[in-house]
């Protein structure tokens, strides 16, 4: 059976660490720092994406200030986010789910930073923002129940 963004949302929970996360900037000439700092903390959360013009660190808040020091040049965000897994397997093929999570934070006044695993999505949402995000979600699952 196909699953449909209706099924998965209905099948969805909705998973939080209760840490805050930074996310901070670095210039792309930084990657082997950031991953080794990535590489060091061993956290179960944690993220490193590089594109052409920068490489992001997504890290515990909690810390980051002592790794800090090897990182040169970098930018903390000036808030800190915190982490909702949408612990659900979600099958390769399915269009459509971010955009119906979006369209309900959005509705809700959230802002997000979506990030997607091999087969769950995870949001990071402004702390201050965050008890709203939950309520959200929560909302948006039983209208689909």
């Amino acid at each position: 059976m196909t699953q449909t963004v209706e099924s998965a949302l209905a099948q969805a929970t909705f998973y939080n660490d209760g840490q805050n996360y930074a996310l901070v900037k670095l210039p792309t000439k930084a990657i082997t720092a950031a991953a080794g700092v990535l590489a060091e903390i061993g956290e179960p959360f944690a993220a490193l994406i590089v594109d052409k013009d920068e490489t992001t660190l997504i890290v515990e808040e909690e810390g980051f200030e002592e790794l800090a020091v090897r990182l040169p040049g970098h930018i903390l965000s000036p808030i800190f986010y915190r982490l909702i897994t949408i612990d659900v397997e979600l099958a390769p093929e399915l269009t459509g789910f971010m955009a119906r999570i979006g369209t309900a934070l959005a509705g809700a006044g959230v802002t997000i930073l979506p990030l997607a695993a091999y087969s769950r999505d995870h949001l990071l949402v402004p702390a201050a923002q965050f008890d709203s995000a939950l309520q959200a979600l929560e909302a948006l699952k039983s209208s689909v129940m």
